[in-house]
C-alpha cells in the first residue's frame, strides 16, 4: 500500500539525486546508493524500499540546465519487509507489475540554487500516470564520489497506486515520502 507510494517517491527522489547534465556520463553506485519510501497505514509510518533502480546521468556542475537524468525503479523491488504485504504490492490494485515492470523519471529542467543544492525539474511515471514534479537535490562530493540526497513528498493515488478500496485514505494516507541517497563517480567539481 504505502510500497507503492514509496516507489512513486522512490523514482521521483532517485531522479533528483541523479540529475546530471549531457556532456559527461556518470555511473550509479548501487552499493552505495538508496531509495525509501514512508506510507502511513492507519496512521502508523511504514517504512519500505525499492531493491533495485537504476540512473542514466549526464551532469555538468559549470552547466547544470544543459543537463540530464533518467531514473527507473522496478517496481517489482519494492519491499515493506513483510511477506504479506510484499506479495500484495506487484498485484493490479498497487503496483501492476506484470503490465507497469518499472516507474520513471525523465529531467527536463536542472536549476542551481547555491551551495550544492539544486531543483531538478521532470516527469514522474508510475503505472502509466505521469505527473510533473520538482525535486530539490543537494550534492556532496568526497574522493571521486557525488552523493546525491533529497526528499520528495507524492500523492499515491495521483498514479492509482492503491485503487478501489484502498484509495480510502483514512486506511493508507494519500502522502507518502521518498527519501534517496544516491552515489555517483564521474561528476565535475562542484
Amino acid at each position: 500500500m504505502q510500497a507503492s507510494s514509496f516507489a512513486s517517491g522512490l523514482v521521483l527522489a532517485a531522479a533528483v539525486l541523479a540529475a546530471p547534465s549531457a556532456f559527461a556520463q556518470q555511473q550509479l553506485v548501487p552499493a552505495q546508493s538508496e531509495v525509501q519510501f514512508t506510507a502511513r497505514q492507519m496512521g502508523v509510518p511504514l517504512e519500505g524500499h525499492f531493491k533495485k533502480f537504476d540512473a542514466k546521468v549526464a551532469f555538468d556542475p559549470a552547466k547544470p540546465e544543459t543537463s540530464k537524468i533518467s531514473f527507473t525503479v522496478d517496481t517489482g523491488s519494492a519491499t515493506l519487509g513483510s511477506r504479506e504485504t510484499d506479495a500484495e504490492l506487484p498485484k493490479p490494485t498497487w503496483f501492476n507489475v506484470p503490465k507497469f515492470p518499472q516507474a520513471a523519471f525523465e529531467s527536463t529542467t536542472i536549476k542551481a540554487l547555491g551551495g550544492g543544492k539544486f531543483e531538478v525539474a521532470g516527469k514522474l511515471t508510475i503505472k502509466g500516470n505521469a505527473q510533473n514534479v520538482v525535486v530539490p537535490v543537494a550534492l556532496a562530493q568526497s574522493g571521486a564520489t557525488t552523493t546525491a540526497t533529497g526528499t520528495l513528498p507524492i500523492k499515491r493515488l495521483a498514479f492509482k497506486i492503491g485503487e478501489n478500496e484502498w484509495a480510502d485514505t483514512s486506511m493508507v494516507a494519500d502522502d507518502v515520502t521518498v527519501k534517496f541517497k544516491l552515489a555517483l563517480t564521474g561528476v565535475g567539481k562542484l
